[in-house]
């Protein structure tokens, strides 16, 4: 039986995350059941599945919080100096959607390792497309900068499984960021600041 737990809510969402990306971590994604999180979480596999339709959801967990960084960036004026501040702090924070956070090399190799995940990534990666698209009403400028970011995660990535020393993939994802910005402001501004109309929000 597992142990009592609240069936509901961010805390219980929050340990269930912990638990199975400790169990993917130690022993590979498609070794780890979605029962053994369960019950090492202390709560159903039901409650497991209503915070996390998808097994692989369970790691690649931080869609809602890119998609809603998006919506933001949609809405702040000049859309690619928004896009580009936020892809930079999120770089300065070192935070887990700039692929620069301690200890990332760990959750990389799972990820790697899986096709299971990397298909999923890629699903992710295509629904934060049609998000930001709709937000802009722009699918070629979504189309661009998601597959350009995609690109300087994945080779952030790269970096840090090949053993490269932090300050250089910190370094080098940052000017990677900044050719990426440059390209996308040529090609989308004419050489001045692009600025898109984003989707008016329903009232």
């Amino acid at each position: 039986m597992p142990r009592t737990a609240a069936r509901g809510g961010p805390q219980t969402r929050a340990r269930i995350s912990q638990v199975a990306t400790q169990l993917f971590l130690e022993r590979g994604f498609e070794e780890v059941t979605v029962a053994e999180v369960a019950r090492e979480a202390g709560v159903s596999s039901v409650t497991v599945f209503k915070h996390f339709p998808r097994k692989e959801d369970l790691l690649l967990d931080r869609a809602d919080d890119a998609a809603e960084l998006l919506r933001t960036a949609a809405h702040s004026g000049d859309v690619l100096a928004s896009l580009r501040r936020m892809t930079l702090d999120l770089a300065d924070e070192r935070h887990a959607l700039s692929g620069l956070r301690d200890g990332s090399v760990p959750f990389f190799a799972t990820v790697a390792a899986s096709p299971a995940l990397i298909a999923r990534a890629r699903e992710i990666a295509d629904d934060l497309r049609k998000t930001l698209a709709e937000e802009l009403n722009d699918e070629l400028l979504a189309a661009f900068f998601i597959a350009g970011y995609t690109a300087v995660l994945t080779e952030t990535a790269r970096r840090q499984l090949a053993g490269a020393a932090p300050a250089d993939v910190v370094d080098d994802h940052r000017a990677r960021v900044e050719r990426l910005f440059d390209k996308l402001g040529n090609g989308f501004s004419d050489g001045a600041p692009a600025r898109r109309t984003p989707r008016r929000p329903e009232r």
